[in-house]
């Protein structure tokens, strides 16, 4: 048991230092250059050229959108323009396109029947009251007569209650609106400013340009229609169920170049698509109301639940320059992956390869202070005859020490 804590202690103890060994062989020689080829392309290719790793970063991106929508368009014998059809009309980077309406006028407070089909009723028991997320109102708990041959539940609340499955045209015009972003960017890191009103504009420009992403990609005046194609989907369907379409305005920019090559990137996609897909909750839409005052105070409303177009406008972007930190840190690692090329070639070397045996008897050996001060080393003779047998067993190299074998 104490010998066994001794050796313990004294394996705890131990130093180990490095040995060059040169092994000349082809295969290993291959192997090990092209692994260092490899790891330096890397470095060099993808590492510094492609993901620009001597550059300091800047991705805390600020920013600030106003947009303006323009158009007139025909619903239910009435002209809209964007007024009506836009909302909230703060021009800010989330905004929505009314394009079909189904409204329920001069609805007072009241007592009146549900319209759903499933508060049909016969009995006044079969109306619990309580209070409904999806009717119009509370009920009441009485059954009451829809009509000369329905009878449902009655409800407190809004009246008459709102009919939502009528089938209303769309606003198919909203295809020809156009819409005008302005788009202001500051990478705080650099004190980097820059807007997606390019210098080259003009206001000519401006009147008269539509973005294309071919032909005209800077220009900030985009037709809905382009918008949702570009995006994949179909305007008239988009129009009828509602959706959310992003827009997204990146800002990439290599701050070692000029400022003239820090450039706006458009680029459009539904971000409800996964809702798309679903049988229940389809598209996009919600309810807002108009309210009114009879002449006798009496209070009364126009409900109107909107389908529609949501716009997202999304603006993401990073900026680099040129710094000596990132530069050397990533330099000293690509040095340091090169010793890669070393640990592959010792796992082939000692596992696979003929003369494995040798190069680990070359590579790894142990020595004890027995072996470095033994007693008869003052012994002339023991020591000239060490050196002979040193010398029959190893052939030193030339460079820095190292041993070189031969397989």
């Amino acid at each position: 048991m104490l010998s066994s804590s001794m050796n313990c202690v004294a394996d705890f103890f131990t130093y180990e230092t490095t040995k060059s060994v040169v092994v000349k062989s082809w295969t290993i020689g291959v192997i090990n250059r092209a692994v260092q080829l490899l790891i330096i392309s890397y470095f060099i290719g993808w590492v510094f050229l492609h993901e620009k790793a001597y550059q300091m970063r800047d991705t805390s991106i600020e920013s600030s959108v106003v947009t303006k929508v323009k158009g007139f368009g025909k619903y239910s014998n009435h002209v809209m323009d964007t007024a009506d059809y836009v909302t909230p009309p703060q021009g800010t980077s989330v905004f929505v396109i009314i394009t079909k309406l189904i409204v329920t006028e001069n609805q007072v407070q009241g007592l009146c029947p549900e319209n759903e089909e499933r508060y049909r009723c016969e009995l006044d028991n079969e109306c619990k009251k309580t209070v409904t997320t999806t009717g119009g109102g509370i009920l009441t708990g009485l059954c009451v007569n829809y009509n000369a041959t329905i009878r449902t539940c009655q409800i407190q609340g809004w009246c008459p209650a709102e009919v939502d499955t009528q089938h209303v045209p769309v606003m198919l015009e909203a295809e020809n609106f156009t819409l005008f972003i302005k788009n202001s960017i500051r990478f705080p890191l650099f004190n980097f400013e820059k807007g997606n009103l390019l210098p080259n504009l003009t206001t000519d420009d401006i009147k008269t340009c539509r973005f294309d992403p071919e032909k005209q990609p800077f220009c900030p005046i985009l037709r809905l229609g382009d918008i949702v194609k570009l995006a994949k989907q179909d305007f008239a369907k988009l129009a009828k169920t509602g959706g959310i379409i992003g827009i997204k305005i990146g800002w990439v920019c290599d701050l070692d170049h000029s400022w003239d090559h820090c450039v706006p990137k458009y680029s459009f996609t539904r971000l409800d698509s996964v809702s798309e897909k679903n049988n229940v909750s389809r598209g996009y839409n919600f309810r807002y109301a108009k309210y009114y005052k009879h002449e006798n105070g009496t209070e009364y409303r126009t409900l109107m639940k909107a389908y529609g177009i949501r716009f997202d406008v999304l603006v993401y972007g990073n900026a680099g320059k040129f710094n000596i930190i990132p530069t050397l840190i990533n330099t000293v690692a690509a040095f340091t992956s090169v010793g890669v090329g070393t640990v592959l070639c010792d796992i082939i070397l000692l596992n696979f390869l003929k003369g494995a045996d040798q190069y680990k008897a070359k590579k790894f050996e142990e020595v004890t202070d027995q072996v470095l001060h033994p007693a008869s080393s003052s012994n002339p003779m023991y020591r000239s005859s060490q050196t002979l047998a040193g010398r029959c067993e190893e052939k030193q190299s030339t460079d820095s020490g190292a041993y070189s074998i031969g397989l």
